[in-house]
């Protein structure tokens, strides 16, 4: 205990020190979020096996509870280093074990595998919690911020665990409950007491953003596996990979670098609520867009000259519509501004939506490609001056 105290109070002086921009992402946390690429690729086949609105609803439940999970650690590994302490690395090691676990069981999540869900869902928050409470021993004021927010953080999966037991509109309403009780402590109670290394918080995010689009491009080997790989199958995979770069390209050529400049320059307090609003919270939209394109890119794969269903289609164009809405809430959030542009392009992505449900998958998908090309393009000229000057030291 001391030691995970004696680090805490470490990183809690270079804080005060003013060195924000120094702090890096661990290899420890790069291998925790190896986990959370094996429970994106389950959200997706969840998905891809329960091809209702019903499924839909579930499949975002799930994620909205692994993204919880994630960005709770990514508040943690923020505030404590954990690499430097052995007691909080095997801490950080045995969540890992629990998120696997629950990952595993996203497929029956509703259904035989709930309570085993539940459960390991509970142990990777209350280790996070225990470890947040144990490293701050230290900094009194971090250590009221996490006892203030962690009953909400346990009760929710307390009552994801009780949702295992049950089916139908009881389990339905014990996860809606869960979730609004986890996601509105931190609106409902704030954040004042965390402390936020601004480099280290905006570098996590943008890797996990990475790593959402990365299980995109699982989604179409998978999806390609297995089939003749004629030229509609090859150009698909290409039009996905173009969909991906596209979204990798609109968050981190220019907003982002803004965006981490605003939340370094923001005082203590304020730092908090803007991490608080703009990452924990408005991130999860964006993921969730990436995540459904993934479901829709792999549905396209598997049909791709034949017209999409109505849940797929509106997962591949309404997952693109979801990521520039989330952006743009994301940049509204943090310089106050909102880009036309892209709330055109998400405009135009649910337009999408009944010519996918009339025309062969990969014309839907080519069009969603040639309109996210083309918002970039505009933007990469539009916005060079002022990216040129953000680069500049």
């Amino acid at each position: 205990m001391s030691a995970l105290g004696s680090a805490g109070q470490a990183w809690a002086d270079e804080e005060l020190e003013g060195d924000l921009g120094e702090q890096r992402v661990s290899p420890l946390e790069l291998f925790f979020d190896l986990v959370f690429v094996f429970a994106l690729t389950q959200v997706t086949a969840f998905l891809a096996d329960h091809l209702t609105r019903g499924g839909m609803l579930r499949g975002a439940a799930l994620l909205a509870a692994l993204w919880w999970a994630w960005a709770s650690y990514s508040w943690l590994t923020n505030a404590v280093p954990a690499d430097e302490a052995i007691p909080a690395r095997l801490i950080i090691l045995s969540g890992m074990g629990a998120m696997l676990v629950a990952s595993l069981a996203v497929p029956g999540a509703f259904g035989e595998d709930g309570v085993v869900f539940g459960l390991s869902y509970f142990v990777v928050r209350l280790l996070m919690v225990a470890l947040y409470v144990l490293s701050t021993s230290r900094t009194p004021e971090a250590r009221r911020a996490i006892l203030r927010l962690a009953p909400g953080f346990l009760i929710g999966p307390a009552l994801i665990v009780a949702a295992g037991f049950f089916d139908g509109w009881t389990q339905g309403a014990l996860w809606l409950l869960a979730l609004a009780v986890d996601y509105g402590g931190p609106l409902a109670f704030g954040v004042a007491g965390f402390s936020i290394h601004a480099g280290h918080f905006v570098e996590r995010h943008g890797l996990i953003i990475i790593i959402a689009l990365g299980e995109s491009i699982v989604a179409i080997g998978v999806g390609a596996s297995g089939m003749d790989l004629g030229p509609g199958v090859i150009l698909a995979a290409c039009l996905g990979v173009a969909v991906a770069a596209a979204l990798w390209w609109a968050y981190f050529d220019y907003v982002v670098l803004l965006a981490e400049r605003r939340l370094s320059l923001a005082p203590g307090p304020e730092r908090a609520r803007l991490a608080r609003d703009s990452y924990s919270y408005l991130h999860l939209l964006m993921v969730a867009g990436i995540v459904f394109v993934a479901f829709g890119v792999k549905q396209t794969l598997a049909h791709v000259g034949e017209p999409l269903g109505t849940i797929p289609a509106v997962a591949l164009c309404g997952g693109v519509a979801l990521y520039l809405l989330g952006h743009s809430a994301f940049r509204l959030r943090d310089v106050g501004s909102v880009s036309v542009p892209r709330l055109a392009a998400a405009i135009l992505s649910l337009a999408i939506i009944p010519l996918g449900m009339r025309t062969p998958a990969i014309v839907t998908l080519g069009i969603l490609a040639a309109l996210l090309c083309a918002l970039v393009f505009f933007e990469t000229v539009y916005w060079r001056d002022g990216r040129r000057k953000l680069r500049t030291p």
